[in-house]
């Protein structure tokens, strides 16, 4: 039955979205788990422990994590179809919107190419710092394109693909503890030494939980594009990450640009290997075509449900 619910819910978000006022109202479902990573973060990563409780401590916060959220998931599921029998998916498909986010990330990444088109570069550091962790003080027009594709590359996949693929396994139990373990990964799966303990287990079961939707939503981008699949499957590994690499490394193909590179964070800069071999200077029209590349995506992660759904 998650089929019809997770159509649905990719149609709600399309036209909806998460409006500004209801976010400043109620606040949004991910902002309460980093609450309650925040939490046990403070209680059981503390420095003085050894660096193996540290670990054990993690593994304890995603098991209770993925317990809590995916076990009221379920809880709510059940009682929704129990009460609302056929008619019960459009209200889960409502309760699933918020772990989308195909039209809150365009809107994001939009405001960044509208700035830059304007020749407006303070308006656009402002713009792509909501989207982006790294330094966005010093970066000039470039390097402000470059982040905001990335972003838009990265997060199809979090933020769109992965949550779709979940919510079609596991209906709303899988969206949600998909989402609460990205949000962990997110918060404490960094490999600074703070988090390098306390954060392993989030960061290896995100890795795992977006293993097949990164490859997906890189293939996606590519079939979108009519191009980039030979960039994608060479460049795909020169991310730190095992995932992240692979739709962006299919949105540097399909632009012809390179991504990545030199990145600061915090002050420091890390030199990260070049991702695609085209040019380095991206432009706001590089952001609006990406931004082409990744409704076409959605459109098939679209076709994608319907078939699911038309084969069941």
């Amino acid at each position: 039955m998650a089929e019809p619910l997770a159509i649905a819910a990719l149609a709600i978000e399309a036209v909806v979205g998460w409006p500004d006022a209801l976010y400043r109202r109620i606040g949004h479902p991910v902002g309460f788990f980093a609450q309650l990573i925040d939490a046990a973060e403070r209680h059981g990563n503390r420095p003085d422990w050894p660096d193996a409780i540290r670990r054990v401590a993690g593994i304890v916060l995603v098991l209770l994590l993925l317990g809590l959220v995916g076990g009221g998931a379920w809880l709510v599921e059940r009682e929704v179809r129990a009460l609302c029998g056929v008619w019960a998916w459009p209200v889960l498909a409502l309760l699933a919107v918020p772990g989308l986010a195909q039209r809150s990330l365009s809107d994001h990444v939009a405001p960044v190419a509208r700035a830059l088109e304007k020749g407006d570069v303070a308006g656009a550091r402002v713009a792509v710092s909501r989207i982006v962790g790294r330094d966005t003080a010093s970066l000039g027009p470039a390097g402000i394109a470059r982040a905001a594709i990335e972003s838009l590359a990265e997060s199809f996949c979090d933020g769109v693909a992965a949550p779709l693929f979940w919510l079609l396994i596991g209906g709303l139990p899988g969206i949600w503890a998909y989402k609460a373990l990205n949000t962990a990964d997110s918060l404490i799966g960094h490999r600074e030494p703070r988090w390098r303990a306390f954060g392993w287990a989030a960061a290896r079961a995100d890795d795992a939980a977006n293993w097949v939707p990164a490859r997906l939503a890189g293939l996606l981008i590519c079939l979108g594009a009519a191009r980039g699949l030979a960039t994608m499957w060479r460049d795909c590994r020169r991310h730190a990450s095992p995932n992240a690499g692979w739709p962006e490394a299919a949105m540097a193909g399909a632009l012809g640009i390179r991504l990545a590179g030199p990145v600061a964070y915090d002050g420091v800069t890390h030199v990260k290997p070049w991702i695609g071999d085209g040019r380095s200077e991206a432009t706001a029209a590089d952001i609006v075509q990406a931004l082409g590349f990744y409704r076409r995506a959605c459109l098939l992660l679209w076709l994608i449900a319907g078939g699911v759904a038309w084969a069941l």
